[in-house]
């Protein structure tokens, strides 16, 4: 800490000046400016800093009262060290409303007043250098904020970008492409938030729904691939996908992505009157999180090209959703969706399948021609 201490001594009567002048003579690290009264006071400080004020109460112009009472109207020098200089007692108590910090009553003791200026003064300085250490601190903490939140942000985009490639790694062995993965994801996004959920629910939807189908992995290519229609047993071993999804995703509690992904990918095959699978379940039972993706998956898989098939028109589109109200999806889901339609719709257009977007089936088509 800096050991010069600066001093601002005011009082109309040049006699006195000379006396704090003379008081301090011996200390060669005090520097002390002097006012004539109170207005002289106020336009020093404006521009200069000093660790005390030695303010007269009884001064032309503007007195030493009203002269404090300017000071402490400033955030800055609410805290000045002021110490007045009386030989009117009487005025005391007018000073100590204005939290000044102290009184050295005239003709001066030369000890008195060179020990509590100087201590003043000190205590000043190491108040100036906490504020400027808090100053320094909050700084540091906002700076270690940023860092943090953008590690966080970077942290989500990362569990994203593993939920999208988790994703098409069960689509890259179906005949669906990488588009699907990002509309049906931001479908049911755009979905819980029409719902009412909140941004950091909405934000959890977005990255938990590619897992969806992460089960097909374990399905076997004989069936995963087939271009018809299943048979009695391959659709139920085709079924076992929402429970396999569900095993590789369980026991992840502490990763809310992964979490709610095993939700999904267990439920999002659950309809609305009890005749999905794997469990039967029915309504609300469904958790709400798999109800959304239902409706944002089936919507995507109508919508859209496959090598399979051509997208359907959006009318016959809407037709079979809203045919699946209150018996395949939750009936306010539907409700959301056809009322916010255009919505849809923009997402449809900006995700857009890549032509050069290659599925399973295209490769071990080129490989065999």
């Amino acid at each position: 800490m800096d050991n010069r201490y600066s001093i601002l001594a005011a009082d109309d009567e040049q006699f006195n000046l000379d006396l704090i002048e003379a008081a301090f003579m011996d200390f060669d690290n005090v520097d002390i400016t002097y006012a004539n009264d109170g207005q002289e006071v106020l336009n020093i400080l404006e521009n200069n800093k000093f660790d005390v004020l030695l303010l007269d109460i009884s001064m032309p112009i503007l007195d030493g009262i009203e002269t404090l009472k300017e000071i402490r109207k400033k955030d800055e020098l609410k805290n000045f060290p002021v110490i007045m200089l009386t030989a009117n007692v009487e005025k005391e108590y007018d000073a100590i409303s204005l939290n000044a910090n102290d009184f050295i009553s005239k003709p001066y003791d030369i000890d008195i007043l060179t020990a509590r200026t100087i201590n003043y003064a000190k205590v000043n300085k190491y108040y100036t250098m906490i504020e400027n250490q808090k100053d320094i601190l909050e700084q540091e903490v906002q700076k270690r904020t940023k860092e943090l939140n953008d590690t966080l942000k970077l942290a989500k985009r990362t569990e994203y970008e593993i939920s999208i490639r988790l994703g098409l790694a069960s689509e890259f062995r179906d005949l669906e492409t990488g588009g699907h993965i990002k509309r049906m994801s931001h479908y049911s996004e755009l979905l819980a938030k029409l719902y009412g959920l909140n941004d950091k629910e909405c934000e959890l939807i977005l990255y938990a729904a590619p897992l969806h189908d992460i089960g097909k992995v374990g399905i076997p290519d004989k069936i995963l691939l087939k271009p018809g229609r299943f048979e009695g047993n391959e659709f139920e071993i085709m079924k076992q996908h929402a429970i396999l999804g569900a095993k590789m995703l369980e026991g992840a509690d502490e990763f809310p992505v992964l979490k709610a992904g095993h939700i999904i990918a267990l439920q999002h095959h659950e309809k609305w009157d009890g005749s999905g699978y794997p469990n039967n379940i029915k309504g609300k039972d469904i958790h709400l999180y798999a109800r959304i993706v239902a409706v944002a998956d089936v919507f995507d898989a109508l919508s859209s090209k496959r090598c399979y098939k051509e997208a359907m028109d959006i009318d016959t589109v809407i037709s079979i959703i809203k045919d699946g109200s209150n018996k395949h999806f939750d009936p306010k889901l539907v409700e959301l969706l056809l009322n916010n339609l255009d919505q849809f719709l923009k997402i449809k257009d900006l995700y857009k399948d890549d032509e050069n977007t290659k599925t399973i089936m295209d490769i071990i088509n080129g490989i065999d021609s």
